[in-house]
């Protein structure tokens, strides 16, 4: 009974000495000082409030809204084929993998070594072998080994949870990737249909200005018109072919973006037929927006899993000021002399296992240098965290008062296009009858023009700024499934024994 509580007073006497000795190195009192953002106290703004009185998310495949199916083929067509998504998917796998090798430490490890070496003793009168002298004998071994950590302080574990933080985070930003290759596609697409929509009135501009020179031209021959007016019913149609070539171009280009993005050659953009693109469905809102956009943001969740991965370095720093144990052991065979593989006979069996003991003494102020990175890192991904979420939630107001104006344009410019397609008719009635001359024709004619222009543009900018609206709530792609909790990324502290130290 004497003996085993002297074995037990050893231990213990053991473990203190390590922590007596460990405590020759304390933090210094280095610690974070990030403080991330309430999305809630943000939202404060007119735009997001009154839309928080809806409540549904964009679906997943939000482009369908525009009822267009060659856009949802090359929207697919994009995500499967993309350059930047298979780097995306690539990231992703190799952030498991190191997630992987970091768990890796966790497990046992077991290592075997086997030498077979053909000796030749020579003659030394110092040194000699003495009966081995002027012999050649097998000279071999093979060993078993094994260690583990036994992870006293966490250090092992947390290495592993921040490595697969790491890999959520990667995964995070795939989907970011995704969202915004989406958004693209969809962009260039509108940039397509506007293109053939521009092309389409320059087409009818064409058709009225041959029109208005084919009557000048009868009303001179008919001795009632000048030659004065037939010039000038020919001087707008070089640069009415000039804007129908440029036109054509900007469709051929657009077509070679869309094809890009897909990771397709220009031939298969060459393919693309015109859009037909209708948006009549409004986009509903979330109820509790800022809440939702944490958990819908690929770039927010992504922020979120850094944050939590950088607290998991901090507890990493932290168990390094303590002494680091794993159970070690090996079995093993070797012999000198005798057949090649007599060494393997239960004779030359050896073992050994024990504990191996690591102490942090003096280390020139490396410890606290590595702590003091650690909590740096965690204060700059805080700090990168309420950066994304403010600007997160400016880009979704932004997109929410552009949503409300461009609703309104389109009225006023449907209400200019009727006003100047009136005025046009009236004038070239007008100049039919001979009661106008044609410079009252022409610049009624290019007032039409001009409107529909116009009308075409923010057309084009209100289907523009749904896609951008979706791209700001993230999508609908379910990022709020792959969110860590709060407790993950609160920045951990001093365990008890190093704030003692400190003082």
């Amino acid at each position: 009974m004497p003996r085993r509580i002297s074995r037990e007073l050893k231990t213990l006497s053991v473990w203190a000495l390590s922590l007596a000795i460990s405590g020759c190195i304390g933090t210094g009192g280095i610690a974070p000082q990030g403080k991330a953002f309430d999305a809630n106290t943000l939202a404060t703004d007119e735009a997001i409030q009154s839309a928080a009185k809806d409540a549904h998310w964009p679906t997943a495949q939000w482009w369908r809204a525009y009822g267009d199916p060659q856009l949802n083929h090359w929207v697919d067509l994009a995500v499967q084929g993309s350059p930047s998504m298979a780097m995306a998917a690539a990231r992703v796998r190799q952030a498991k993998s190191m997630a992987g090798v970091a768990e890796s430490a966790e497990s046992l490890q077991v290592n075997g070594e086997s030498t077979l070496k053909r000796h030749n003793w020579p003659t030394d009168q110092f040194y000699g072998p003495g009966e081995l002298a002027n012999t050649t004998t097998w000279d071999n071994n093979a060993t078993l080994g094994f260690s583990y950590a036994l992870d006293l302080w966490g250090r092992e574990s947390n290495t592993t949870e921040r490595a697969v933080d790491m890999a959520h985070m990667s995964a995070a930003e795939a989907r970011m990737a995704q969202l915004e290759l989406q958004n693209n596609v969809v962009r260039a697409y509108i940039q397509l249909s506007l293109h053939y929509a521009q092309r389409d009135i320059v087409v009818a501009t064409l058709k009225q200005q041959q029109q208005i020179l084919d009557l000048a031209q009868k009303r001179l021959d008919g001795g009632i018109g000048t030659h004065f007016e037939v010039s000038q019913a020919q001087t707008p149609l070089p640069e009415t072919h000039r804007q129908l070539d440029a036109l054509d171009e900007e469709i051929a280009l657009s077509g070679n973006q869309l094809a890009a993005l897909a990771g397709k050659g220009p031939g298969e953009g060459a393919r693309l037929q015109r859009p037909t693109l209708s948006l009549s469905a409004a986009l509903k809102l979330p109820s509790a927006l800022p809440a939702q956009l944490l958990g819908q943001r690929p770039d927010v969740v992504a922020s979120r899993w850094q944050v939590a991965a950088q607290a998991r370095g901090i507890d990493v720093a932290h168990a390094g000021f303590y002494p680091n144990v794993n159970l070690v052991g090996s079995l093993g065979y070797m012999a000198t002399g005798g057949g090649a593989l007599e060494f393997l006979s239960g004779k030359k069996l050896n073992y050994s296992v024990g504990p191996a003991i690591s102490l942090p003494i003096f280390d020139g102020g490396r410890l606290r240098s590595e702590l003091g990175e650690a909590s740096a890192g965690y204060d700059l991904a805080v700090a990168n965290y309420n950066q994304t979420l403010v600007n997160a939630l400016k880009s979704i107001s932004d997109q929410l008062i552009r949503r409300e104006s461009m609703d309104k344009q389109q009225a006023f410019a449907a209400e200019s296009v009727a006003a100047a397609q009136k005025t046009y008719d009236i004038a070239m009635i007008a100049y039919q009858r001979g009661l106008t001359d044609y410079l009252n024709v022409l610049n009624a004619q290019s007032l039409l023009f001009k409107q529909q222009q116009v009308q075409q543009q923010v057309q084009a900018a209100r289907l523009s700024a749904h896609a951008e609206l979706v791209t700001a709530l993230g999508g609908g792609l379910g990022a709020g499934n792959d969110v860590p909790d709060n407790s993950k990324t609160q920045a951990p502290k001093s365990p008890a024994i190093l704030s003692a130290l400190d003082h």
